[in-house]
């Protein structure tokens, strides 16, 4: 495992750090066995940053007992959120604070973050509930050790807030597809100037740049040759920056973790060639042709009031063109729930209420992208078919 240097703490934390957002799940619930024996391989293998959040169902809770139950808690640098939404007065940020460190088992949290503070008004209303008296009495008992901010927003908004507050180390959504996106390369080259450690978050896109690539893209990444796996080239990519501190990939499946563990084993900043740079850019325009909503199916969204599974319609949406009508139909079909005889077609039940829209991170115009989802994947023909096919499953 390769480590990077925490300039503002002098960790040493590894680039390669554990998301604890998509752990496998059985009907709802975090499958504990599995999460179990995937943060413990981590660990083995040299991850020690470990990232959760408030508001991920579940999540807290199993990352502390895991922990706690194999004595781990001060091998690793623990990262969780809080969720600044739910803070109307100033008790409200020690009443979720308390809830976390019980949940996580803990008596101090390494990396503090606001979760999703998205622009400088954001930070202004938490200020006048005072949030910075509260920091600082959590920083002179320790048990707030570093404390940052995680940023889904528009780039100025990120610059702004880069300077509104002194933060110990931010978190950005960053990729080869991102460049230019939310905080973007400017926001993550300007926070490394200040002294920040940068973590990424969405090194892959919600897995679109592992396992979700056009087919277009997918013949430039074979064309350049090595053999390497699009999951390769997207986490190489971020490495070879120096800015870069940590990238948190959300793990789900052994191997997952045995891929990126391998690529990081051998990461080091400034390894591409100017050869391996350049194919980037015909994979990034093959991407951009093909996919049509940019979901990452982060789940943010979800649930809706109305039973659309939204990011299932948006991921067939999207592999309807890049990987075939076909192939995005029978996606459509069984991961909205347009076979089970007690639900209705996905996209078709919006009633474009707009709540999913105020909780989206990539600010996505989801009814009406939702809209576009109904014309292309419920033409006429559709129902009847499916009536057909329950009929003849009986």
């Amino acid at each position: 495992m390769q480590y990077r240097t925490d300039a503002k703490s002098g960790n040493q934390v590894s680039i390669l750090g554990y998301g604890c957002m998509r752990f496998p799940r059985s009907r709802g619930q975090i499958d504990y066995e599995k999460a179990e024996k995937l943060l413990l391989s981590a660990v083995q293998n040299g991850v020690n940053y470990f990232d959760t959040a408030y508001l991920y169902g579940g999540s807290e809770e199993a990352v502390g007992a895991i922990f706690h139950k194999h004595n781990l808690r001060k091998d690793i640098y623990l990262a969780t959120k809080l969720p600044h939404a739910k803070c109307q007065s100033y008790e409200d940020f020690e009443r979720l604070f308390q809830v976390q460190l019980t949940r996580l088992q803990t008596d101090y949290i390494d990396y503090y973050l606001i979760h999703n503070l998205a622009d400088r008004a954001g930070w202004q209303r938490l200020c006048a509930l005072g949030i910075e008296k509260w920091i600082a009495e959590k920083k002179a008992s320790g048990q707030v050790r570093q404390i940052g901010f995680s940023f889904h927003g528009a780039q100025e908004e990120f610059l702004a807030l880069l300077d509104m507050y002194d933060w110990e180390f931010c978190q950005i959504q960053y990729n080869y597809m991102n460049v230019n996106y939310q905080a973007g390369q400017a926001g993550l080259r300007r926070a490394a100037a200040k002294g920040l450690p940068v973590i990424i978050m969405e090194p892959l896109l919600g897995g679109k740049l592992a396992a979700g690539l056009p087919k277009k893209a997918l013949q430039h990444l074979k064309a350049a040759g090595g053999g390497a796996s699009p999951a390769r080239w997207a986490l190489r990519w971020l490495w070879d920056q120096p800015e870069v501190t940590v990238v948190l990939s959300g793990m789900s499946a052994q191997a997952q973790l045995d891929e990126n563990l391998d690529i990081a084993n051998t990461a080091l900043p400034n390894m591409l060639t100017g050869q391996e740079k350049a194919v980037f850019a015909p994979v990034v325009d093959a991407f951009k042709e093909a996919y049509k909503v940019p979901c990452t199916g982060c789940n943010y969204c979800m649930p809706c009031p109305n039973k659309v599974n939204i990011p299932g319609c948006f991921a067939a949406y999207n592999m309807s063109y890049a990987g075939g009508f076909v192939l995005g139909m029978q996606q459509y079909l069984t991961s909205t729930g347009g076979l089970d005889p007690n639900n209705s077609f996905g996209a078709r039940r919006c009633v474009q209420c707009g709540k999913c829209e105020t909780q989206c991170p990539q600010h996505i115009a989801i009814t009406r992208s939702l809209q576009a989802v109904s014309r292309r994947m419920e033409p006429k023909w559709v129902r009847p078919l499916v009536k057909l096919a329950l009929k003849l499953r009986g």
